[in-house]
């Protein structure tokens, strides 16, 4: 069964045939500089387009069920069927893997009771079907925020998708800042998000916790050049000191150099937070997928 037919992502970078990517080693040609990321700005529910529906279908995470929606990348960005073009798509449309080994881990966290979502603000970044990001809302978390690079995405997909998975939640949705949705990129947007602004009425600035006690994230470190980014997102948005982070991906990403090892090496270097393996999954060395846990020392 193919990538396409079974929902899941198998990681492919882009289109080798674009040519205004202007690959060094196919052309003599210099390459083009990446366009100007999307503006930062929160995404609401009426902006839900008509004219773009997710098919729904199952997942079954041993016992749990939710709902993923499927659209097609053509009709969000008139692309075909890449799962990647810097800076312009980054591959929100796809279900990956890693999203669900990290609704998994989660559950095995609260059930074996070393986390506990019930009153926490979560933020999932690259957040794309936002099924870690649901499951933290069906465990009785205060406040979601779902973000990802493209507001296409949470448009046409993420939107659509945790109202199918939550239709109680989602008759109040945008009404009372419990589940919100942000699209930008990681460099610019923790200016717009509102657990981070102190003069923001949702921050629980009276009891001096700015941030999120608890970051999400999967198959997010696959490129190199957005691991610092991604870091120094991360090192803004958790709480001081009690906040965690929980990403999931695969070990290497062979051909564009990110994966988890590379993203751990970078945390454990700058030596402000401590890193635990919590999870593997996969066999071969060239497949093998982990979720780490990241905390403040």
């Amino acid at each position: 069964m193919s990538a396409d037919e079974s929902g899941l992502g198998s990681f492919r970078l882009f289109d080798y045939k674009n040519p205004q990517l202007g690959f060094s080693f196919l052309d003599d040609s210099p390459p083009l500089p990446l366009p100007l990321p999307p503006p930062c700005l929160e995404v609401v529910p009426s902006q839900v387009p008509s004219s773009v529906k997710p098919t729904l279908e199952p997942v079954n995470l041993d016992g749990l069920t939710l709902l993923k929606g499927r659209v097609s990348t053509h009709d969000v960005f008139a692309l075909s069927n890449s799962d990647l073009v810097p800076g312009k798509y980054e591959g929100g449309l796809k279900l990956w893997e890693g999203s669900l080994d990290l609704v998994k881990t989660l559950r095995s966290e609260v059930e074996s009771n070393n986390l506990s979502l019930v009153g926490m603000k979560v933020l999932e970044l690259g957040c794309g079907h936002g099924l870690p990001g649901i499951y933290s809302c069906l465990q009785g978390a205060s406040a979601v925020h779902f973000q990802d690079f493209n507001s296409e995405v949470l448009q046409c997909l993420t939107i659509p998708n945790v109202v199918a998975n939550l239709p109680l939640k989602s008759q109040s949705l945008g009404a009372d800042a419990q589940v919100r949705f942000f699209a930008g990129d990681w460099s610019e947007v923790h200016q717009i998000l509102p657990n981070l602004q102190t003069d923001d009425r949702d921050s629980d600035s009276s009891s001096g916790s700015i941030g999120y006690d608890i970051i999400l994230m999967a198959e997010t470190v696959y490129s190199i050049s957005t691991l610092p980014s991604l870091y120094g997102l991360i090192k803004k948005c958790m709480c001081h000191p009690h906040g965690v982070v929980y990403m999931a991906a695969k070990k290497y990403y062979f051909g564009v150099g990110g994966g988890s090892r590379r993203f751990i090496s970078l945390v454990e270097k700058d030596g402000v937070m401590v890193a635990s393996l919590i999870a593997e999954v996969g066999g071969g060395s060239s497949n093998v997928r982990e979720v780490w846990k990241l905390r403040f020392k």
